[in-house]
This record gives structure tokens, C-alpha cells and sequence, in this order.
């Protein structure tokens, strides 16, 4: 695969390298695999945290409430993509659909609102790494903290806030309480880290290129990891060159 030009001329974020010129997939059918995809993960996400409220009894001496908080972890995560991948259009061909699933997982995620974050990312897509940019903040000097502390102010919202306290005061009601907070609160700040530091700090701080389009950056290839960290959002230099791709068809662009 042939190279492009487009690196950070100030050094690059740890794990990513220069943007490899994106083998160009086509927009295929979608028939049916996002609607499974995005069933999968709202199956696998709810299932495990209603055992992990209702049924699982943690011994916090052993590594396994920790680890099954890191999996709730990659489930939340998986939520939030499945509701990007619905603001390209790529769940499913029928809008109805895809907006449904869309607003479903993003209200899962922490009661995000899709309509109100529909027009934020179309705006990042469109004036990526500027002041126009609702996810960028000064790439070139600014740290991780103030970054995400804007990213938030843009996002976060105080009805959010409201619903997350009330929706806790009341499974609390219900479940054991270290429960609610380790497989129901901690994930979802820890998704939201984790999507804000693979798919916005990592890929677009720092200068870029003249000539890179999409002020991204990409990190090597290597499939198992880049599904592991974001879902393959890591690809981000491909995703900004081929929306059009679900996360499960990202991968091919390596």
C-alpha cells in the first residue's frame, strides 16, 4: 500500500502513524448486517448488565468485577458507535429504522439525545480541526484535560445530568448500590473517555499536513486492537475519508 503524505509535523500521538492513502470500499448493500449489528451489541449490552445488577454478587478481591466493568465498558462504547454510524445513515436503509436505532443507543449512552448530536457531528465532519469544529479545541496546545472539558461543555448537557441522578436514585432502589455504580455509572464515563481519547484527541491534535484533507491522523494497522480500543475508530484518517463505511466495514479500508 502506497503512502500519503499526510503526518503531524509535530510529533505524532503514540500508537498512530502516518495516514496509508485508504484502499477505496465501496458502498455495498447494507441488506440486513448493521440492523444485526447493532441488535448484537444492544442484546449483549443490556443482558450483561442486567446480570451484572440483579443476579452477580462481586468479590472485589478478585480481578473479575473489574474485568466484566471493562467489557460493560466496551459495550457502552459499542452503544455510542452503533448511534454514529446511524448519523452517516449506515444501520439501516430504511431511515425510519436507522434513526430509531440511532436514538435508542444514544439514549442508552448516558441519555444522549440524537437529534441535538446529528447536526454537532455533521459539523465536525464538515469543518474538522477548526473553530467551526464543536470537537476540536486549540490541537496544536492544548492537553488532554481542557480539551475533554470543552468536548463536554459541547456535548453534556444539564438535562442529561438530571436524568442520569434520577435514573441512579432509582436503580439503587432496586439493585445493590456498588453495583449500579460499577456496571452502570463507571462505564459510561469510561466509554466516554474512551471515544473522546481514540476517536478526537489521538487523531486530530497536534498540526497536520497542507495537503491532509481531514486533519486526522491514523494508528497502524492492526485489526484485533483497533476493534478493542474504539471499534476500529482508531482508523480515523479512513473514517473521515469514507464515511459511508459502518464501524464493521472500517477494517477494510487497511
Amino acid at each position: 500500500m502506497t503512502e500519503l503524505t499526510h503526518t503531524a509535523t509535530s510529533p505524532a500521538a503514540s500508537g498512530s502513524a502516518a495516514n496509508p492513502a485508504p484502499d477505496r470500499v465501496k458502498p455495498g448493500p447494507l441488506r440486513g448486517q448493521g440492523v444485526l449489528a447493532a441488535g448484537v451489541i444492544l442484546g449483549c449490552w443490556g443482558a450483561l448488565l442486567l446480570f451484572l445488577l440483579a443476579y452477580y454478587r462481586p468479590d472485589w478481591r478478585t480481578p473479575w468485577p473489574y474485568l466484566l466493568a471493562l467489557l460493560q465498558t466496551h459495550l457502552y462504547t459499542g452503544l455510542f458507535i452503533t448511534a454514529h454510524d446511524a448519523m452517516h445513515g449506515v444501520v439501516s436503509p430504511r431511515k425510519w429504522l436507522n434513526d430509531a436505532l440511532g436514538l435508542l443507543t444514544a439514549g442508552l449512552f448516558a441519555f444522549n439525545w440524537f437529534p441535538r448530536m446529528l447536526p454537532k457531528h455533521h459539523a465536525h465532519h464538515r469543518h474538522v480541526a477548526t473553530e467551526h469544529d464543536p470537537d476540536f479545541h486549540d490541537g496544536r496546545h492544548s492537553g488532554f484535560l481542557p480539551w475533554f472539558a470543552r468536548f463536554a461543555w459541547n456535548y453534556v448537557t444539564l438535562g442529561q445530568v438530571l436524568l442520569m441522578a434520577g435514573a441512579y436514585n432509582v436503580l439503587k432502589l432496586y439493585f445493590p448500590q456498588p453495583n449500579v455504580i460499577a456496571f452502570w455509572m463507571l462505564p459510561a464515563v469510561l466509554a466516554t473517555l474512551q471515544l473522546f481519547y481514540f476517536g478526537t484527541y489521538l487523531p486530530h491534535r497536534g498540526e497536520h499536513a497542507p495537503d491532509n484533507p481531514h486533519k486526522s491522523r491514523s494508528q497502524f494497522r492492526h485489526h484485533l486492537w483497533a476493534f478493542v480500543s474504539c471499534y476500529f475508530f482508531g482508523y480515523h484518517y479512513e473514517h473521515h475519508d469514507q464515511p459511508y463505511l459502518p464501524w464493521w466495514r472500517l477494517w477494510k479500508t487497511k
